[in-house]
């Protein structure tokens, strides 16, 4: 009678299956893609600070000294006050793993499998790696949320007015200490649109991409210069988009998916940031498409306090478990939001 190599019974009992070792396959991460920590937290991209929190200046009036005059016009010296400072606080995350020593003596060669120190370490800098997702992509709810950083959707509000509209995030009278309302130029750029289509959400993505990208006439020592665009969207917004780029061209070949992952705007790759689709509970329904310029919007770490590691110590109340953390102290602020965009539906 025929049989499969599991029914015999001897070959069971005497016979291992095939051990895959040192690797294992990660299926907990429900995002497909990370823009926080591996592409906007390295160190080399964050700025560093002192002090107890963030403070950064802010020209929002001018003089108006500048005047056409006739000869011999009599002079009229003013001075005015132009600068005021924004400002955030200090926002603080941290990631742990822990192991009983008895355990690691376990998981020793030649039984080993898979080093639980590895998987372990492992594990906890992917848990901070999604917390600093969810932190770059999510904003504090209110004022009185001091465990929340200032991330995107605090700078680049939202609103279906086109212009410099973007206020104050719900639950806030200001932004980074300073007031929209007061000093009107205090805003993103922002609009609404009806239909991923070139005449609708292209042109205004146009629009916005244009007219946030501000040129200073005269040389000075400005945190704002230069323009470092990044835009990112969700996939509905994207996998249009990559159909629209598929219908300008008439020499596809056959591939039936050919621009995938091709989509540019002005020459810089659209990401598609799969937190927006993946986010239980509060999805983005409006299938934003943020511009946000990195030269204006950074990250800062107190000095000393980026991705900290505590030495590997036994556990205060457990002397046998060894503990590490990874600590950071940080937060995400803006020193000109006019050079931001979001488009929404």
């Amino acid at each position: 009678m025929p049989y499969q190599a599991d029914d015999y019974a001897d070959l069971v009992t005497t016979t291992l299956r095939h051990l895959e070792k040192r690797t294992w396959a990660d299926i907990v991460v429900d995002n497909q893609n990370h823009i926080a920590m591996p592409k906007i937290l390295k160190k080399k991209s964050v700025t560093f600070g002192s002090g107890y929190g963030h403070q950064f200046n802010v020209r929002v009036f001018s003089n108006n000294a500048a005047r056409n005059v006739k000869l011999n016009e009599t002079d009229n010296p003013t001075t005015a006050d132009t600068q005021k400072t924004g400002n955030v606080p200090w926002r603080h995350a941290e990631t742990h793993w822990a192991l009983e020593e008895r355990i690691i003596a376990m998981n020793r060669s030649p039984a080993q499998l898979v080093s639980l120190l590895s998987t372990s370490r492992v594990d906890a800098m992917t848990d901070l790696a999604e917390l600093m997702e969810s932190n770059f992509w999510g904003a504090p709810s209110s004022s009185s949320d001091t465990l929340s950083p200032y991330g995107v959707p605090y700078w680049i509000v939202k609103n279906n007015t086109t212009g410099f509209n973007g206020g104050h995030p719900s639950g806030f009278s200001d932004v980074g200490g300073l007031s929209q309302t007061t000093y009107s130029r205090w805003a993103n750029w922002t609009a609404q649109y009806t239909s991923v289509a070139k005449n609708d959400a292209v042109r205004k993505w146009r629009e916005a991409a244009t007219k946030t990208s501000f040129k200073p006439p005269v040389d000075g020592a400005f945190s704002n210069m230069g323009n470092q665009y990044g835009f990112y969207t969700d996939y509905t917004v994207l996998g249009t988009l990559e159909e629209i780029l598929e219908s300008q061209n008439d020499n596809l070949g056959n591939d039936v998916a050919s621009k995938d992952g091709n989509v540019m705007f002005r020459r810089i790759p659209v990401e598609w940031v799969s937190y927006f689709d993946n986010n239980s509970g509060t999805v983005d329904t409006t299938n934003p498409i943020y511009g946000i310029n990195w030269a204006v919007f950074k990250p800062c770490f107190l000095s000393g306090e980026y991705l900290k590691e505590t030495k590997v110590a036994p556990h205060p109340l457990h002397h046998r478990t060894i503990t590490q953390y990874t600590d950071c102290t940080f937060n995400f602020f803006c020193v000109d939001r006019r050079r931001n965009f979001v488009l929404s539906k």
